[in-house]
């Protein structure tokens, strides 16, 4: 399968991540996000495990548990906290910036060269996002920028361990481990700092079930595939159609209003994701050459 398809396969993730925000104003109740997210991924992890049949081996425990807590608990929980404490855009925008954090961390982790143009392309996507989402009257909370950059920070250490911790099963069982392990941490946490869910209605099932099995397990499954066949930072910047979706649907679901200054930033955005995808391919393409010349030095 070329690169194009698996770049296209993975950016559908993002893109059904953009209708969370829709689909949690509209069709769930307010003030349970731990509850709301421990719902969201221990049934679709459960459901996984069981379609898959696959059980972590027990020195796999701890890394799971690790990139459950990364990828879902703590991410999921910093989200709703950013959400709540800032302005939908400012909220977005640090989240964008998980992309640069990407580039860095990949450094460190997986010994991947920095390039200015990878670098170039995360600022311009987060510039992006900004001009996207922002408006004039924009609060800044400290403890919503914490959680936005620590929701960042934590995604993109999820996605970064993920590429160095590749377990020998399908993308289907890795999923359902993380899932798993997040829902597992989400649980008890829910129990404790939130009140019980009052009686959910049709269109709250409806809604828990798309972000279950469509906005949780499907995607999940297509974006740690990406992550084990593409450059951390290409994935990382495929991530940036979130808020490019979600500013479609709310302007075609909810009527609201797209001005010529939101239009140029998802021009910008989808431009930088584009430009992403061509720098994290060269720095690739660069890596394998080195590692063939000293090859054949040796």
């Amino acid at each position: 399968m070329s690169r194009t398809t698996d770049i296209l396969i993975t950016a559908l993730a993002p893109a059904v991540w953009g209708s969370t925000y829709l689909v949690t104003t509209e069709a769930l109740p307010a003030g349970y996000p731990v509850t709301l997210a421990a719902l969201r991924a221990l049934p679709a992890g459960l459901l996984l495990l069981a379609l898959t049949r696959c059980l972590p081996p027990r020195i796999w425990l701890g890394r799971v548990f690790l990139l459950g807590s990364f990828n879902f608990a703590l991410f999921w929980v910093l989200l709703f906290v950013a959400a709540y404490r800032l302005p939908g855009g400012v909220a977005a925008t640090l989240g964008a910036l998980q992309a640069m954090m990407v580039i860095f961390m990949a450094r460190g982790w997986l010994g991947t060269a920095i390039r200015a143009d990878a670098v170039a392309a995360a600022a311009a996507g987060v510039a992006g996002v900004a001009l996207l989402l922002i408006g004039p009257g924009a609060a800044l909370d400290p403890i919503g920028i914490a959680a936005g950059l620590g929701g960042a920070a934590s995604m993109a250490a999820g996605t970064v361990l993920s590429r160095k911790w590749q377990p020998p099963v399908s993308a289907l069982s890795f999923t359902a481990w993380q899932l798993t392990a997040g829902g597992l941490i989400l649980l008890p946490l829910a129990l404790i700092v939130e009140p019980p869910l009052p009686a959910l209605t049709v269109t709250n099932l409806a809604g828990l079930a798309w972000l279950g099995l469509i906005g949780a397990a499907a995607t999940y499954a297509i974006w740690f595939r990406g992550v084990a066949r593409l450059e951390p930072g290409a994935v990382s910047m495929l991530g940036m159609m979130s808020p490019v979706t979600a500013v479609i649907l709310g302007w075609v679901w909810l009527g609201q209003s797209l001005s010529p200054v939101q239009g140029a930033g998802a021009v910008i955005v989808l431009g930088s994701v584009w430009y992403g995808q061509r720098a994290n391919r060269v720095r690739a393409g660069l890596t394998s050459e080195r590692r063939a010349a000293r090859l054949a030095r040796a």
